[in-house]
């Protein structure tokens, strides 16, 4: 069984918009700010976004498993046949040094892969969405990805150092690299033409990219590993090794960059 098309997607942009309210109000009032065990920045908008989207999306649809970033993962997920993946605050650094482009992202995940999907950067006005087989939207527009072929002066969002150290036997050519603090929000840029490509050689989460890979792909851009291994979701381990998501012309000339990478898998 599918996502429940329209009702699904229409609740998870009513309660994220609702979330981000809520958060802006926390922001307002001066952020509370902890660490993780691993050293890793926590807010108290990160945890209060956190519990109202699972009071509220849970009792809306009580029969969902449950995935987030600020919660011990539960292994019940796994005998749902749909759950959400919430990463209530990505980007909280961007958050608390006054970046707007922080978001909430929430997608619902069923078979392995998300169906419905919500990226929201409250700061900056931009709400991107989809639905599985319903293309993707900015701000209930449609959006499509670039359609660039060279890499030469395109446009990519992540980490300007990447590209220059000496792990590649090739070097890049010229790019313009800008910083954002959100995963899921470069690949919602990636998704949205505003971008060609993003890359992180670094780790991530299925509540770091679940909701913007079902953005980035039904706005035709592709997303993987590094190696061009596509994600699942909902699986007991959900570390992804690395993220390329990019324009879907840009997208082989990537991979064959990072072939050689192969020991971070």
């Amino acid at each position: 069984m599918m996502l429940n098309t329209a009702s699904d997607l229409d609740l998870i942009i009513d309660k994220v918009r609702r979330a981000g309210a809520l958060a802006q109000h926390l922001k307002s009032h001066g952020l509370i700010t902890s660490y993780k065990a691993d050293g890793s920045i926590v807010t108290n908008a990160d945890t209060e976004v956190n519990l109202w989207l699972k009071e509220a999306l849970l009792d809306a649809r009580p029969d969902y498993g449950w995935q987030s970033e600020e919660e011990a993962d539960n292994a019940h997920r796994l005998d749902a046949a749909r759950i959400f993946v919430l990463d209530p605050i990505d980007g909280t650094m961007g958050l608390s040094k006054g970046s707007p482009y922080w978001t909430i992202a929430l997608a619902i995940v069923e078979n392995n892969q998300p169906t419905g999907a919500v990226v929201y950067a409250p700061d900056s006005g931009e709400l991107y969405s989809a639905s599985l087989g319903e293309g993707a939207r900015l701000n209930g527009a449609r959006i499509q990805a670039s359609q660039r072929a060279e890499l030469e002066g395109a446009e990519a969002l992540g980490d300007s150092r990447l590209f220059g150290k000496d792990i590649w036997p090739t070097p890049w050519p010229r790019l313009s690299v800008q910083s954002r603090p959100s995963v899921a929000y470069r690949m919602a840029c990636v998704a949205a033409g505003k971008a060609d490509f993003t890359m992180a050689l670094t780790p991530k989460r299925d509540w770091d990219v679940a909701a913007a890979t079902l953005i980035a792909q039904e706005a035709g851009a592709v997303v993987s590993d590094h190696l061009g291994n596509p994600y699942g979701f909902n699986a007991i381990d959900s570390l992804k090794p690395s993220l390329i998501c990019s324009g879907p012309a840009l997208f082989p000339e990537i991979i064959r960059r990072c072939a050689h990478l192969d020991a971070l898998t």
